[in-house]
């Protein structure tokens, strides 16, 4: 099911190494490659793994003029359990300032909302998706490395913002930039290259796949539900 808006502002948080800015990047660039805005702030403190990072982004079918923190999202996604459970996170509680009716997506496969979390979001009116991206990225592209785009993937499968093709073409700038020159210097150089190209090529096909099956488990998701949580099985 769709969510009809024409603007979303939304809040990600998760710990280093999982690709969060990256994410933000790649959205940002799929809205432009589908004629439509958006504005991206990443924020972070040491650059390490399991600490703490968020990006804020602002996503629209007309143009954008704010920057800076998103303060009241409409989506909030939280790339690790840890920081709910953990408060490994710049915004405590992680649905601080989150508007009514809005949306969370969780990467996790057990209950980690505690009583006083399910109060707050049933009297807001929000809906929580919950699945595993790690299990899934782990079990298409072969490492965690994907979670970033089974999340990527499961907030535009909802959303509807942009078309897998728009996706496409963001995801393949990240990783392999615009164009593929071959170095026209040694044939051992140029093989080198090539190998390299074609890894990222398999990297890229793999992301892809993540997202593709992410889109479907979102086509399953009824968001007229009364139930505050939905589970998807990855």
């Amino acid at each position: 099911m769709a969510v009809d808006k024409k603007r979303y502002n939304m809040r990600i948080s998760g710990l280093g190494g999982q690709g969060v800015v990256t994410s933000a990047h790649i959205l940002g660039s799929a809205m432009d490659n589908a004629g439509k805005f958006a504005s991206l702030v990443p924020f972070f403190g040491s650059e390490k793994r399991m600490a703490p990072v968020e990006a804020y982004v602002r996503a629209s079918s007309q143009p954008i003029y704010e920057v800076g923190e998103v303060v009241y999202p409409d989506i909030i996604m939280i790339y690790h359990p840890q920081v709910v459970t953990h408060g490994k996170s710049y915004t405590m509680p992680f649905y601080t300032g989150l508007k009514k009716n809005s949306l969370i997506i969780i990467n996790t496969d057990v209950d980690i909302l505690d009583p006083d979390d399910t109060k707050v979001l049933k009297d807001l009116g929000a809906k929580v998706v919950q699945f595993n991206a790690t299990e899934l990225a782990i079990k298409i592209a072969g490492t965690e490395l994907a979670t970033n785009m089974a999340m990527m993937g499961m907030v535009l499968g909802i959303t509807k913002l942009v078309s897998k093709e728009n996706i496409e073409k963001a995801v393949r700038e990240r990783f392999l930039g615009n164009s593929f020159v071959a170095s026209g210097g040694t044939a051992s150089l140029d093989s080198a290259i090539e190998k390299k190209f074609k890894k990222k090529e398999e990297l890229l096909q793999k992301n892809m796949e993540v997202i593709n099956e992410t889109f479907k488990l979102a086509d399953s998701i009824d968001l007229n539900t009364d139930e505050l949580i939905i589970k998807l099985d990855a």
